[in-house]
């Protein structure tokens, strides 16, 4: 209950963070935001927590530019290729199962270049 309500009080740090206008995304907003779909994300858990949907969620709301995208598309890349156990069809499932339109691959292998 106690790191629910942590994950929580984080994921809303980040979308005031991400509301402030001239804002750059940073990883570590991202990492913080995807932390709970880990445990999906490696196969521990069979679907995505409602902390993991939140997270996604909040990543989608940092998303906002073309800049935005690809700095979240980098972060995103960057902690897929931080878990070697990471199974490829959990994330690319994710933004589904979560029921957010992502425009941005979770992958490892992403050109995040040519997110617009």
């Amino acid at each position: 209950m106690k790191g629910g309500v942590i994950a929580v009080i984080a994921i809303l740090a980040v979308f005031q963070l991400a509301v402030q206008h001239g804002h750059a995304v940073t990883c570590g907003e991202v990492d913080v935001s995807l932390m709970p779909c880990i445990n999906y994300l490696i196969g521990h858990d069979s679907s995505p927590s409602p902390a993991c949907c939140a997270g996604v969620k909040a990543v989608k709301g940092m998303a906002s530019t073309t800049a935005d995208k690809r700095a979240c598309c980098g972060c995103v890349k960057a902690a897929a290729n931080r878990y070697t156990d990471l199974k490829d069809e959990a994330a690319q499932s994710l933004p589904t199962k979560c029921a957010v339109q992502l425009d941005i691959p979770i992958s490892r292998t992403v050109d995040c270049t040519k997110i617009n």
